[in-house]
């Protein structure tokens, strides 16, 4: 099972923290972008994404450079009001794919086991190489990969013992 992207949330707008602005690359405008997300359409031309004040800013150009992105935004053409920019994180409007489970929509939701014992509720989401993690109310940690099913109100996992406290 995937989660993909990250999980802190703008609970004004409903937005995702999708990446983090670096510094400015050149005399144009154009700064260094570090995604937080593996989505890399997050900074596709024509994309609108948000500073944490909610200010709109439209992705204009975007390259891949040395594990980051180059990006050019609207109004932004200069270094100094790249250099006013540098070090904000970016935000973007949740994705629409009903295929995938996306983090955001897992915070919150109760944890229950194949006995329907209610285990807490997820607070958190960590990313994990072998598989993310859900952090629960509690500090339990559970591999998401131990999720059998998402409904409306609760998550199913079946996880092995020694994961929940008997």
């Amino acid at each position: 099972m995937d989660v993909s992207e990250n999980v802190r949330f703008n609970e004004n707008m409903q937005l995702l923290e999708i990446g983090r602005i670096g510094k400015p690359h050149g005399l144009r405008g154009e700064v260094s972008v570090s995604l937080t997300t593996d989505r890399e359409e997050r900074v596709a031309p024509g994309t609108t994404l948000f500073l944490a004040s909610q200010s709109e800013l439209i992705v204009l150009s975007s390259k891949s450079h040395q594990k980051r992105y180059l990006v050019s935004f609207e109004g932004i053409d200069t270094r100094e009001s790249a250099d006013a920019i540098s070090g904000e994180k970016l935000f973007a409007r949740p994705l629409e794919d009903k295929e995938t489970i996306w983090a955001h929509e897992l915070i919150g939701k109760s944890v229950k086991g194949l006995d329907g014992f209610d285990r807490g509720k997820v607070v958190e989401i960590h990313a994990n190489p072998a598989s993310d993690l859900l952090v629960l109310d509690d500090e339990t940690l559970v591999p998401v990969n131990f999720v059998i099913s998402v409904q409306e109100d609760a998550i199913t996992v079946e996880t092995p013992k020694g994961i929940f406290p008997d």
